[in-house]
């Protein structure tokens, strides 16, 4: 196992302190920050990126407890409503949210119709970017729209082989690819993290997506390595790490 310094790009913490929202009647298991920090303890990981998740809604809370607490360049994927104000998003910025997200696949997030609006005005005013989970099936209907945002990722390596294509297209307008989730799916990860970075080498970012909530496959140790032998010695420390802190601005 690689013992690289990594940015986890795509993580979740689940603390019951805070307010939890069942997503289809789903509530996760507890996984709180220092449940993630002994998980990762011996992977090399530096830095990370606690995303919101669907059963999280638009609870800030967690978050922030989150980032106090870890150690490390740690920032923050928040879900927010679209009315949310000028003033709350400078203020989470400020406290080290960095983007903002579109859960499509579970919902718990602003909707599709708020996504072109909101995605650039938290660009302007802190310089977010827009992360989405999404089928990548779903993207062509949306890829317009996504393709003239100015800064854009989508989690899971899409999570579809049939819509790799349409993913593709997005990463050769500048679109973030997350390598994280890859038992959520049925596309060939090897293959798919091979083509993303043969169109853009600074595309690829890697996450545990941990703890791998309702995934019939939880991340393993050993998927690093999967990373490293589909995008090789050349491009592995970029893909574990400086892509992330770019992308993140850590």
């Amino acid at each position: 196992m690689s013992a690289r310094r990594i940015f986890d790009a795509h993580l979740h913490i689940v603390d019951p302190r805070f307010p939890l929202t069942p997503n289809y009647g789903y509530l996760p298991p507890m996984f709180t920050a220092a449940d993630y920090a002994v998980r990762v303890g011996r992977l090399g990981v530096a830095g990370g990126a606690v995303v919101s998740g669907s059963f999280q809604a638009f609870d800030q809370s967690y978050l922030l407890d989150a980032l106090q607490t870890l150690r490390g360049a740690f920032v923050g994927v928040t879900q927010i409503p679209a009315d949310t104000s000028d003033e709350r998003i400078v203020e989470l910025d400020a406290a080290g949210v960095r983007a903002v997200r579109f859960n499509v696949r579970r919902g718990g997030s602003a909707s599709l119709d708020d996504l072109d609006r909101l995605a650039r005005r938290v660009h302007d005013l802190a310089g977010w970017h827009t992360e989405l989970y999404i089928d990548s099936t779903d993207l062509p209907d949306l890829a317009p729209m996504l393709t003239r945002l100015p800064a854009v990722s989508i989690d899971h390596l899409g999570l579809s082989a049939a819509g790799l294509p349409e993913l593709l297209r997005l990463v050769e307008s500048g679109a973030r690819v997350k390598a994280t989730g890859f038992g959520r799916g049925d596309v060939d990860v090897r293959a798919a993290m091979r083509r993303i970075v043969e169109i853009d080498p600074h595309a690829l970012v890697f996450g545990t997506d941990l703890p791998s909530t309702r995934a019939p496959r939880a991340f393993d140790d050993g998927d690093v390595e999967v990373v490293h032998e589909a995008v090789g010695d050349e491009l592995i420390d970029d893909v574990l790490w400086g892509n992330a802190v770019r992308l993140y601005r850590v």
